[in-house]
């Protein structure tokens, strides 16, 4: 079993932003969405820590909308179960050199088609997106719709957003190499630089412990 570490996620950024503009730091709001999205991530639900959270990210300026955009955003890394599981499940069941059925296939171009993010998604995770339309396409269609409920609204930029992820990614009790990648990936295209990048993982790495919920 290979051990991610926080040293080697750190060394995916700095290879990724070689060729980045160091660009703008983050904002006051920034951070305090950032912030809350680790302090409400499952690796995390920190009480006292979404409470401050919550309460820079209304000082600072942001709107109930913005925080409740934030807080559906990172409530989907939970999909992270379905995306490490699906493909072993449907070889294990003898799924994963099975054809599409009429009914997969029309889901599979509705969804996926050639969207080159969904391209960039099969690359980290291969054969995932397919072995989970084949295991259920009830689960298929819900995991493109739940993913994409915090995007539709634009209350927060999808650069900030992208960040917000990524550094979630990064967390000392998650380290998920996969979505990190992705999603500095999205973040450089959109804008982000090495200041932007460097302050998330740096408030990844400080995030609030997991207490537990009473």
């Amino acid at each position: 079993m290979t051990i991610v570490s926080l040293a080697d996620l750190h060394q995916l950024a700095v290879a990724a932003l070689d060729n980045t503009d160091p660009g703008d730091p983050l904002s006051p709001m920034d951070i305090a969405l950032v912030r809350l999205g680790l302090a409400t991530s499952v690796s995390a639900l920190n009480r006292d820590a979404i409470d401050g959270a919550v309460a820079e990210a209304v000082a600072a300026g942001a709107t109930t909308a913005q925080i409740q955009e934030v807080v559906s955003l990172i409530s989907g890394l939970g999909v992270h179960s379905l995306m490490v599981a699906a493909v072993p499940i449907a070889r294990a069941a003898g799924l994963d050199s099975a054809a599409l059925t009429p009914e997969q296939q029309e889901l599979w171009d509705k969804h996926v088609g050639g969207d080159p993010y969904w391209n960039a998604f099969e690359t980290e995770l291969p054969g995932f997106l397919e072995a989970m339309l084949k295991l259920s396409t009830d689960q298929f269609t819900a995991f493109f719709d739940y993913c994409a409920l915090p995007w539709k609204s634009g209350q927060v930029q999808a650069r900030l957003k992208e960040l917000i992820a990524m550094g979630c990614d990064a967390m000392p009790a998650h380290r998920f190499g996969p979505g990190l990648r992705l999603h500095l990936g999205h973040a450089i295209k959109l804008g982000a630089g090495r200041r932007a990048v460097t302050e998330v993982l740096d408030l990844a790495a400080a995030a609030p412990p997991h207490d537990g919920w009473r």
